[in-house]
């Protein structure tokens, strides 16, 4: 017997998902907020803002289609940034955003990371709810070029 789970894998980003990285991003976003000018750079850059960079991004796909995807950003203290993490409105709650988070962990392990950190918004209650059950933890507040970003975390390794 197959279940939703086996339709769908988790693999690294190719230049082909360029677009549904973008577009799926643009979605939850333009959903509960305003694009910002850093959701444009990222967005329309993702090899160059993310990947050249020395991070990763991972596409979730169902039958071949994107349907989820996370970026870690490499940053200057020898951490990775979780970004621009987004399911696809019929996908939420699956337990395809912790496949997601789970990937991001494991990445940060193979790299070396000394710790994840993400900037997220109070109002997204399933979010929080999910990168607290992976370990994240609650920073102070810091600067950030998100005008949306008002919960800041960690993760430890």
């Amino acid at each position: 017997m197959t279940t939703p789970e086996d339709a769908m894998e988790i693999v690294e980003f190719e230049p082909r998902h360029a677009q549904a990285f973008r577009t799926l991003n643009e979605a939850w976003i333009s959903r509960h907020f305003v694009l910002e000018a850093k959701d444009r750079e990222v967005l329309n850059d993702p090899q160059g803002k993310i990947i050249d960079k020395g991070g990763r991004i991972f596409m979730a796909l169902k039958d071949g289609a994107p349907v989820g995807c996370v970026a870690l950003m490499k940053m200057d203290d020898g951490g990775y940034e979780v970004a621009k993490m987004t399911v696809s409105e019929d996908l939420r709650g699956s337990g395809l955003g912790r496949r997601l988070m789970q990937r991001c962990i494991d990445a940060g392990a193979e790299l070396g990371a000394r710790r994840l950190y993400l900037e997220t918004n109070s109002g997204l209650g399933p979010a929080l709810g999910l990168y607290r059950a992976m370990g994240f933890r609650d920073l102070a507040p810091m600067e950030t070029p998100y005008a949306r970003a008002d919960v800041f975390m960690e993760r430890p390794y």
